[in-house]
């Protein structure tokens, strides 16, 4: 079957299959039993079965080579690109982490068995950031950063992107508490934008690395700028 990833068959023919397989397997006692009843049942039934059967025509009169035509298989086209996502939320939604349904059930209806084992989630950032500052727009401040000592701006593993905290005051912090107003960036240059007022007088800020749970890494120094 291959992995998670790659379950729905890009071939017509296998998907045509594979449905079919899945279909002709969920009889209602088996959507009773593991749990696809209620508003479930109805989707099930209103949505993803009337796609399917869209789907199954358009695959039988498209399927003789010596009776297709563009327009049967724009029609195949069509009804796949529709089908596809209530598949999919078919498989995710409902079958695929659902207790009641064992390994045996998604053999039996083409699809793949439960994953085994657990994923190492990832670890929080090591990584200390440094950072240098644009002045050159009146009222912006331009963050660019990246892991220090490195050369290039890529994210360290499992990193999605830096947060910001910064404030406006009138003498140095003495903590990264004091720097009260917080930003998040995916990717380097960051802005931070200032009214007019503001111009001339000093930005405090420091970042700090996280990762794709939420997970922090240590704060770089505090870095000060005057507000251009």
């Amino acid at each position: 079957m291959g992995s998670d990833s790659d379950w729905l068959p890009r071939n017509h023919e296998r998907l045509y299959n594979q449905a079919n397989e899945t279909v002709e397997y969920l009889s209602d006692d088996v959507l009773s039993r593991i749990g696809i009843t209620g508003a479930s049942y109805t989707w099930y039934s209103s949505d993803f079965i009337p796609k399917h059967n869209v789907f199954s025509l358009a695959f039988e009169d498209w399927k003789n080579p010596a009776a297709r035509n563009p327009a049967k298989t724009a029609a195949l086209i069509s009804a796949e690109k529709d089908f596809k996502p209530s598949y999919r939320k078919l498989y995710n939604g409902f079958l695929r982490g659902n207790p009641l349904v064992t390994d045996e059930d998604l053999v039996k209806m083409g699809l793949p068995k439960h994953a085994t084992g657990t994923k190492t989630p990832p670890a929080p950032p090591t990584e200390v950031i440094e950072a240098t500052t644009d002045t050159s727009k009146p009222g912006i401040v331009g963050i660019s950063f990246r892991s220090k000592n490195e050369k290039g701006t890529a994210k360290p593993k499992h990193v999605r992107g830096a947060e910001i905290v910064s404030a406006v005051l009138d003498s140095p912090p003495t903590d990264w508490s004091q720097l009260i107003h917080s930003s998040f960036d995916t990717k380097t240059p960051a802005q931070l934008v200032f009214s007019g007022e503001q111009r001339g007088k000093t930005l405090y800020f420091a970042l700090r690395w996280e990762n794709n749970v939420g997970e922090k890494g240590p704060w770089s120094e505090i870095y000060n700028v005057i507000i251009p």
